[in-house]
């Protein structure tokens, strides 16, 4: 099933994506090579495509897992948890309809 999990930036959030990007990313792109990620992208605190300073609110991702309980486990186990980026998260069932 899909689940779609969302996180959400804490006040060091622009901070901590410096230092876990590289370990976040690395698992994403083990899902998309697995072929269990629809999508993924962090989400601009302004309006703009690069929101420099003003940073992230937070994060999407849509991907592929056995349970929620799996989906959980995974999200608990991203490197921005760790680096105190985000300050809660959340995992949901989605299901995709379009396109």
């Amino acid at each position: 099933m899909w689940y779609a999990i969302e996180g959400f930036d804490g006040s060091n959030g622009l901070a901590g994506r410096a230092t876990a990007r590289t370990a976040h990313l690395a698992r994403l792109v083990e899902l998309r090579d697995a072929g269990r990620l629809l999508l993924a992208g962090p989400c601009p605190a302004i309006d703009a495509e690069d929101p420099g300073p003003a940073g992230f609110s937070g994060s999407l991702v849509v991907a592929q897992f056995d349970s929620l309980q799996d989906a959980r486990a995974w999200a608990d186990a991203d490197p921005y948890v760790d680096a105190g980026v985000y300050e809660r998260v959340e995992v949901r069932p989605f299901k995709p309809v379009l396109p």
